[in-house]
């Protein structure tokens, strides 16, 4: 910016302060300037418009319409450039509020444990999480970064893949021992096989059989809402259930689950990406937190 341009600014500054103090020496106050000072600038600027912008008595100061008019202009134009200023700011050095969605168990069990990591590293970054199983529009402003599964849908958002979820049928050993261990998928129609209870979801496991894909309806005495759940019940030696591994990694470390039918796992795996607005204006915050999960999920 040029002198004409800085002292344009200054002087937005200085009126729009006049007009909040409500007089020259306290506007002069506010400023670190004298009362004279911040007189003969405001001469100058009417000088410059043709019009009288404050109407001075020895009580009080006034603003003309023209005052007003040129008030709310100086008041946008400042906020302008404090936005300017601060998205500048912002895309340099990682700073400001990052709100992140993300599913419940998901983030639970994978997204949480590294947001300790990441604040030791970006302490000047605070980080809004919400874990939920709704999907959030990212595009409207109800979060800045989304963790998504499955394919996306068509959208103006940028995506960056972050991992896979591959699903497994499990059950407990304890389990097991009481009822038996299917050696096909068919075999599970006498088994208690716990289900997701999501509207889009039918009671039916994918399985693969000499290169044919076919689905296999199932039953059961529990549904829930979450694989993390799920895989609880089944590590209580409730039934058998069909969840993504990673909310049942510790427990198929620990042998309290245990994989079943893997001659006959289809391979699905649904992939999971960060989604959020992307371009030339992404904060850096954002940038540096899908980074983030894209070297420490894969």
């Amino acid at each position: 910016m040029g002198h004409e341009g800085a002292d344009r600014a200054r002087e937005l500054e200085m009126f729009s302060t006049i007009a909040r103090t409500g007089s020259f020496s306290a506007a002069g106050r506010a400023l670190g300037l004298t009362p004279s000072a911040v007189s003969r600038t405001l001469d100058r600027i009417e000088a410059r418009l043709g019009v009288r912008l404050l109407i001075r008595t020895t009580r009080a100061l006034t603003l003309t319409a023209e005052g007003q008019s040129y008030l709310a202009a100086a008041r946008r134009i400042l906020a302008d450039l404090d936005e300017a200023e601060r998205v500048i700011a912002d895309q340099g050095a990682p700073r400001g509020r990052l709100r992140v969605s993300a599913a419940f168990s998901h983030g639970r069990l994978c997204v949480v444990p590294l947001l300790g990591e990441f604040v030791r590293r970006y302490s000047h970054i605070l980080i809004d999480i919400s874990l939920t199983d709704a999907v959030v529009d990212v595009a409207a402003g109800q979060a800045d970064v989304a963790i998504r599964f499955g394919p996306l849908a068509d959208s103006a958002l940028t995506a960056r893949r972050l991992g896979e979820n591959g699903r497994s049928v499990v059950a407990a050993p304890s389990y097991l021992q009481r009822h038996g261990t299917p050696g096909v998928p068919e075999d599970l129609l006498r088994h208690n096989c716990l289900n997701f209870n999501f509207r889009r979801a039918e009671p039916v496991w994918p399985f693969r059989r000499d290169g044919r894909d076919y689905a296999l309806t199932v039953t059961g005495t529990v549904e829930a809402n979450n694989g993390e759940t799920l895989g609880q019940l089944a590590a209580d030696g409730v039934g058998i259930a069909r969840v993504g591994r990673f909310s049942i990694v510790d427990d198929l470390a620990a042998g309290r689950l245990v994989p079943l039918l893997e001659p006959f796992n289809p391979g699905d795996v649904e992939p999971i990406h960060a989604v959020f607005v992307g371009g030339a204006n992404m904060p850096a915050r954002v940038r540096v937190f899908v980074d983030f999960l894209a070297e420490r999920l894969r």
